[in-house]
């Protein structure tokens, strides 16, 4: 069973290379630093719940079509391992 702290890692991944953002420029698009976002992405922190919105929320803005929620990012799609981990 993955944790919630590996699948986050590899939805984030998994949408930034889709939307092609570097971890800086999502980091930035965030407003907070790259090196809290690169903690989050390789399992090394925990973010809020505020945080998993904002990041969601962010996401939305580039594919309104995506819908993606806080609790979506952190469900396992198989897609996501095998495309971009």
């Amino acid at each position: 069973m993955l944790d919630s702290r590996y699948i986050l890692s590899m939805n984030l991944k998994y949408y930034r290379k889709i939307y092609n953002l570097s971890q800086e420029k999502f980091a930035e698009t965030l407003e907070t630093s790259l090196i809290y976002l690169n903690q989050i992405e390789n399992c090394h922190r925990k973010p809020s719940i505020d945080m998993l919105d904002k990041i969601a929320n962010n996401l939305n803005s580039f594919d309104k079509n995506l819908h993606i929620t806080a609790s979506k990012l952190i469900e396992y799609d198989k897609k996501h391992l095998t495309a971009y981990i």
